[in-house]
């Protein structure tokens, strides 16, 4: 049996069912955005008799129930929902601003060229309509609200089309009388009793006005029949607006239908007194990127391993079996009721991982190798409670949370890896015996520490963090990074800089792809970063040491370098080479420890010449 049915239908009647509410949106939330150019071509191609493409419309009342909400501009009391009989699921923006310029009598709110918002009335010139149809684009104009365009900076009048009168007298004709022309036109005939402008509009009527009339739509009509998932990924392939829906948009309209908004439950309403989950997410620094589909993966993660088990449970085998996934076509499919089960567990968990990450020595989103990681790691604390706590557990988790990390493993699409490693995670924690697929393919190249450059590199990011979870003190403050908390890391101010500075290498003739290497950055304060300027280590170091607010000796200052997994002999002797050489193993044995596996045995002389630049 079909889906779906093809036909055509005159714009006259499509618009007519719209504002009656036969026709009506989806309520995805999402607002009219064509600008004001946009309309014009719209209906420059309609006056030409040119295709504008086709409509689709999803019959109502199948399985994809969604709520519907009219026409932006359409009156919602007369347009009420039990009126709906189509949907539209393609044709949005053409529809309402058709709707908007030819129905409605008020001046369109729409876009100007600069994205500002703007009010127009549509016109089109007459006479210059009638020189022929390459001058429709030119012909049809917009103007502000009050009907008067100017010119010379607003000092003078370059039309006035503020009454009918004024239209009768320049031979504009509104576009919002196109399909009920009855009343312009007696008003035309009466104003001009000699008939001269009446027999320019009747010439004008025939060539440009009747193709209104006369023009059909053509439309894909889909049947009821088809599933939920059908129409939803239908729908993101034929949008037209420019952005891709996203699930959470898709899943607002299906829980709308059941007079839930998912909107109020992940950004609130004031007004009904709702604290939205992104409010709770947002009070934490590591948390306030988190976005609605990456929670919502996280809620069908723990949504199809419960079913996983229901299954197993069962008896059941095979494909009988639901498998563990967050891929979109299963999260379109969460139902309403384990959202409503899981999204406080889930919410208290995220608290808990963003805990977890601090004690990692994490302290924003932007420090974080892999935003993704968080989905399986607020999922796996959900069915931990507070056991992740306790060390054993903890231990599991910090090491498959670095593995991920230094394994470079938790880019690109990750679906499959969130999925297998919520199951085997879970699995390690409670038996023991097998290491999760994650903790088993990750593996570390030393010859990556000479190549790592770019900040937003995952395993640069994460060596940095490494550094700070090891206890590395400041150089200035001399208190450890890892305990400052949110107040003291945004006044100290501090970054990743060079140990060697920039300007120093290149006097010694040292390659930038070999001075911008991680091997010599590690986190520093602005003021001691100032206070190193461009100067030798033996140089800074001394100044440092002598500072008002710093005073210490020699060894007191190396224990602080020995922090940072720096060799302070070869620093104090501008030694670079024997520098880097010595941080590379000392890095080396920390990525091995947070690992929990070794690396590849060190080759000091392992460097790539690649000379891309610092980001």
């Amino acid at each position: 049996m079909s889906t779906f049915d093809s036909t055509k239908i005159s714009l006259k009647d499509l618009l007519d069912k719209i504002v009656s509410g036969e026709i009506q949106l989806p309520d995805f939330q999402r607002g009219w955005v064509w600008n004001d150019e946009h309309i014009c071509s719209l209906l420059a191609s309609i006056a030409r008799a040119f295709p504008i493409g086709a409509i689709m419309l999803l019959e109502a009342g199948g399985d994809a129930k969604f709520k519907a909400r009219p026409i932006e501009g359409v009156d919602p009391a007369k347009a009420t929902l039990d009126k709906v009989k189509k949907l539209i699921l393609d044709g949005q923006q053409r529809l309402t601003s058709l709707t908007q310029v030819l129905i409605f009598k008020q001046p369109v709110k729409t876009y100007n060229s600069k994205k500002k918002l703007v009010q127009r009335y549509y016109y089109i010139d007459i006479e210059t309509a009638l020189l022929g149809p390459e001058h429709y684009e030119d012909a049809i104009i917009s103007i502000d609200a009050d009907r008067i365009p100017k010119e010379n900076f607003g000092r003078d009048i370059k039309l006035d089309l503020s009454t009918p009168e004024k239209e009768y007298e320049h031979l504009y004709f509104p576009c919002n009388q196109l399909l009920d022309y009855d009343k312009w036109e007696e008003g035309l005939l009466a104003y001009d009793p000699g008939l001269e402008k009446f027999r320019r509009y009747v010439q004008f009527r025939r060539q440009v006005v009747n193709e209104f009339h006369s023009y059909n739509i053509p439309i894909i009509e889909l049947s009821k029949e088809n599933k939920k998932e059908a129409v939803c990924l239908v729908f993101e392939k034929v949008n037209t607006g420019g952005v891709d829906l996203s699930v959470f948009e898709l899943l607002t309209a299906t829980y709308a239908a059941d007079n839930v908004s998912l909107r109020d439950e992940w950004f609130g309403n004031i007004q009904g007194g709702i604290v939205g989950i992104q409010a709770h997410l947002q009070k934490l620094r590591l948390l306030r990127e988190t976005q609605p589909t990456e929670f919502l993966q996280g809620l069908t993660l723990l949504y199809t391993l419960e079913k996983r088990q229901q299954d197993l449970k069962a008896g059941k085998t095979g494909k009988q079996v639901t498998g563990v996934t967050a891929k979109r076509e299963a999260v379109l499919s969460l139902p309403l009721d384990t959202f409503q089960k899981w999204k406080q567990p889930l919410t208290q968990s995220y608290w808990k991982a963003a805990k977890f990450l601090r004690q990692q020595s994490f302290f924003s989103t932007s420090d974080l190798p892999y935003r993704t990681q968080l989905v399986p790691l607020a999922a796996v604390m959900a069915l931990l409670g507070d056991r992740w706590l306790e060390p054993k557990i903890h231990e599991k988790i910090a090491r498959w949370f670095w593995c991920g990390i230094l394994g470079e493993l938790y880019g690109g699409a990750v679906e499959t890896r969130m999925a297998l490693d919520i199951q085997e995670l879970i699995n390690w924690i409670e038996d023991g015996k097998e290491e999760p697929a994650t903790v088993r393919d990750a593996n570390f190249q030393p010859v990556r520490l000479g190549t790592l450059r770019s900040r937003t590199s995952a395993a640069y990011k994460g060596i940095n963090t490494l550094i700070q979870r090891e206890g590395s003190q400041d150089f200035f403050w001399k208190s450890a990074i890892r305990d400052l908390d949110e107040s003291d890391w945004e006044e100290r101010r501090l970054d990743i800089h060079h140990i060697f500075p920039k300007s120093w290498c290149d006097k010694q003739g040292i390659p930038a792809s070999r001075y911008n290497s991680i091997l010599n950055k590690t986190p520093i304060s602005f003021k001691a970063n100032r206070m190193i300027g461009g100067k030798a280590p033996s140089e800074y170091l001394v100044q440092l040491q002598k500072h008002d607010s710093v005073q210490l000796d020699d060894a007191g200052m190396n224990a602080i370098l020995a922090t940072h997994q720096i060799d302070a002999i070869t620093l104090r002797q501008d030694d670079f080479e024997g520098f880097m050489a010595s941080r590379q193993r000392m890095i080396l044995a920390k990525i091995e420890a947070a690992m929990g596996k070794p690396v590849l045995a060190v080759d000091d002389s392992a460097f790539s010449d690649v000379t891309d630049e610092e980001e």
